[in-house]
């Protein structure tokens, strides 16, 4: 009995799945549950787009060197302090399941129908979600944008594409064939003025537009989205830029035939001012820490608001004890910004206050506030956000390249020993000397 008892054991010991390290990276591992996880998500994701599944040794070999990539990542994220809150999680969730138009308990149901944890999924979005902001930090810092590329990018053929007007445009389009006689395209254009003509007269466009035009687009109402100036032909570019929203063009002849455009709607441009309200406010943050609790924190910023209001220098309170690096240095000073750059909370209270008054302390995600706002302003901001679109737009084409660039330093300067038999490991030159760091 006691040799069976032996033998049960030992045949379920064989049988038993253990975990097991495929990789260390630098001060932390990856393990074989992890690897098994991946894979079998990104299997499920090629399955689902209808493509071929590559052999198991080489999806392995290639999640698990993004799994290395991300992990050195989130252990960059782990020493800046970077943390997700549960909050910030939440909205997160709720904002993934919005996009697939689903409640967050249809996304939770979605998930376990694919065989996926729900809690696996939301660890993987806190992961994402610290691996972003580690490459805005650090990525970001590496791009530097100078004022003459602004100003060479403003100049170009390509800045001006993308800087010109947006106008949103339906059509109505009367064909002519392209050896159509001189009495067919009479007769077209004749049709198009009778159709301006009852348009001009309150005739609904959508509707002429299903009933007459011969565009694609005429079951959409001749809808036709958004274009920009720059990509119209002449004439269109020229009469649309001196249109009001809701008119309407004559008809004019193009090689199609003849076109009637309506405008719906215009958004950009150089020749728009662009009003944007900026606030000037000065505050104190007061954050959390392993230190100091939640409540010891709320206590500490209702000390200072008592302070503050019985006279002591808001200025000078905020440069001891604001743990805003930003602004500590000048007493709290925020100088003029855009309210909608600022988070939902501090936002609303901002806008509740009253010039001069002080706010009860308040939280958001970063911690507990005070504010003042000491002026309201609305200022014309059109070369402000042209050169802030051309800054943008400079920036997302150089981001790319940085990140991958800044991806493969943090790889080759990692020490990392991948463990799974028959790996093709990348040459690590002195790899035995790197020490875990």
């Amino acid at each position: 009995m006691l040799g069976a008892l032996l033998l049960g054991t030992a045949a379920h010991a064989e049988v038993q799945s253990l975990d097991k390290v495929v990789a260390i990276v630098d001060n932390d591992v990856i393990m074989q549950s992890q690897l098994d996880q991946r894979v079998q998500e990104v299997q499920q994701t090629i399955a689902k787009r209808g493509g071929g599944v590559p052999p198991a040794n080489v999806l392995d070999q290639q999640v698990l060197e993004r799994l290395i990539v991300e992990n050195l990542q989130l252990q960059i994220g782990d020493r800046s302090g970077i943390r997700i809150t549960d909050e910030e999680l939440n909205q997160a969730v709720g904002t993934i399941a919005q996009r697939n138009n689903m409640s967050v308990d249809q996304f939770r149901a979605a998930l376990t129908h694919d065989g996926l944890s729900y809690e696996d999924a939301r660890d993987q979005i806190r992961r994402e979600m610290i691996i972003s902001r580690v490459r805005q930090r650090r990525v970001a810092e590496r791009i530097q944008i100078s004022e003459q590329e602004v100003k060479n990018f403003l100049a170009s053929d390509m800045g001006k594409m993308q800087m010109s007007e947006e106008y949103h445009l339906a059509n109505i389009l009367i064909a002519t064939p392209d050896s159509a006689s001189s009495d067919a395209i009479q007769a077209a254009n004749k049709q198009a003025q009778d159709i301006y003509q009852s348009l001009k007269k309150g005739a609904d466009f959508s509707q002429l537009a299903v009933a007459k035009s011969k565009s694609d687009n005429a079951l959409d109402g001749g809808d036709m989205g958004w274009r920009k100036g720059a990509q119209l032909p002449p004439p269109f570019d020229s009469m649309l830029s001196n249109m009001a929203i809701g008119d309407i063009t004559p008809p004019t002849r193009t090689p199609g035939g003849f076109i009637i455009l309506k405008l719906m709607e215009k958004r950009g441009g150089q020749g728009q001012a662009q009003m944007k309200d900026e606030v000037h406010v000065r505050h104190i943050l007061i954050k959390p820490s392993e230190i100091r609790s939640e409540d010891e924190t709320h206590r500490l910023a209702e000390r200072l608001y008592e302070r503050i209001k019985n006279g002591e220098d808001f200025g000078e309170l905020a440069k001891s004890f604001s743990e805003d690096p930003g602004s500590a240095l000048n007493g709290g000073d925020l100088n003029w910004v855009d309210p909608n750059q600022l988070v939902p909370e501090f936002r609303a209270v901002m806008a509740d206050s009253p010039v001069g008054v002080l706010s009860k302390p308040f939280k958001t995600s970063y911690g507990w506030h005070i504010l003042e706002v000491l002026g309201r302003r609305a200022t014309d901001s059109s070369t402000e956000a042209r050169e802030e679109q051309a800054k943008t737009a400079l920036r997302n084409r150089k981001y790319d390249e940085e990140l991958q660039t800044w991806l493969r330093q943090i790889r080759d300067e990692a020490y990392v020993e991948i463990k799974l038999p028959a790996a093709d490991q990348p040459d690590q030159p002195d790899q035995a000397d790197q020490a875990p760091k």
